[in-house]
């Protein structure tokens, strides 16, 4: 497969494209490589894909009630797939409980 940064780089709109930008455009991407035919994941990819590219945001929630909440609802036996929309539901429920999100609020910006 295509490295995600060569992905970003094809994609003319964002040549001057901001940070925020690139970030949502590295999500789709991300998203899109793993998704089947129809353009969804399954929930044991979504949980995979959390482990292999969200580590950092899911380090250390493992015994937050809303955390296995989370993750129990990707464990249910289920047809259901996730779309690009539940999957940024679950990737900002994610985010907003971590601890690294924490860290990230803490860095002092100069101006």
């Amino acid at each position: 497969s295509i490295p995600i940064a060569k992905q970003l780089a094809s994609i003319k709109a964002l040549g001057k494209g901001s940070d925020l930008e690139k970030a949502f455009a590295t999500v789709a991407l991300v998203y899109n490589n793993s998704a089947d035919l129809e353009g969804k994941l399954s929930r044991a990819d979504t949980k995979s894909l959390l482990q292999t590219q969200f580590g950092g945001f899911i380090q250390g929630q493992e015994n937050k009630p809303k955390y296995q909440e989370i993750i129990s609802s990707l464990d249910e036996e289920s047809e259901n797939k996730l779309d690009f929309e539940d999957f940024m539901i679950v990737l900002i429920s994610l985010t907003l409980m971590s601890d690294l999100l924490q860290e990230i609020k803490k860095v002092k910006t100069t101006k």
